[in-house]
């Protein structure tokens, strides 16, 4: 699960903040109702990489608060 590992991580959360603000723009610029959909989808991984949080921890059977999830990552 190399994929986790990074979406948990420290740069991962950067990411995730980076892809969230990508997508919220380009929702905008859409201008219709698929982009305000798209700009609040948007909002997801933006709120998971501020708030630290790795939604896909639950999937591991993991935490899902990141600093938890990156020892638990790491102690497997």
């Amino acid at each position: 699960m190399k994929l986790i590992d990074v979406i948990g991580s420290q740069p991962g959360r950067v990411l995730r903040i980076a892809a969230g603000a990508g997508i919220i723009t380009a929702g905008i610029r859409r201008r219709d109702t698929r982009g305000r959909v798209l700009a609040a989808a948007g909002f997801v991984p933006l709120a998971a990489g501020a708030a630290d949080t790795c939604v896909l921890g639950p999937l591991v059977h993991g935490p899902l608060r990141g600093e938890a999830f990156r020892q638990y990552r790491r102690a497997r």
